[in-house]
């Protein structure tokens, strides 16, 4: 199985950039992972917030297979600790599907388009964080997951 993020916009803060990049590292130990990042939408500042988060979507999909498991990183998603999400992970896995893919949407959220093609919502947090300390949050926690499932001492519990 490969792990796929999907993130709007780039990381603009190079201690974030590097923090980033070293968790991608640590988890090509254990998966294959792709990071890719679609460019934030030019002159969005002429567009409704419907109209951003429909190009934003329409970029989104253009990155999904139908045969794809897409998770959609949403506030209103399903939250877990660690373990739980380390067995989610195995879970899919063992499901057999050959690409998880997970998306951070952009500053207004998901259009109705990718919300329909979405196999699930997983939320981090109830706290707001930006669009680059997710991405450092969430690959963390890819890493974390792995570190726990093949039982090794980095989470303490």
């Amino acid at each position: 199985m490969t792990i796929k993020l999907i993130s709007i916009g780039k990381t603009d803060n190079k201690q974030l950039k590097a923090l980033i990049e070293d968790y991608i590292k640590r988890l090509g130990y254990y998966i294959n992972f792709n990071l890719e990042i679609i460019p934030d939408i030019k002159n969005s500042k002429n567009l409704s917030e419907t109209q951003q988060k429909q190009k934003e979507g329409a970029l989104i999909l253009n990155k999904v297979s139908t045969s794809d498991a897409l998770i959609l990183l949403d506030e209103n998603g399903k939250q877990y600790d660690s373990v739980a999400f380390s067995i989610y992970l195995q879970k899919h896995m063992n499901s057999g599907i050959k690409q998880l893919v997970f998306v951070i949407g952009g500053p207004y959220g998901f259009s109705e388009d990718v919300y329909k093609q979405a196999n699930g919502k997983l939320s981090l947090s109830k706290m707001t964080f930006s669009h680059q300390m997710i991405r450092l949050f969430f690959i963390e926690q890819l890493y974390r997951g792995f570190t726990i499932l093949k039982n090794e001492p980095y989470h303490h519990q």
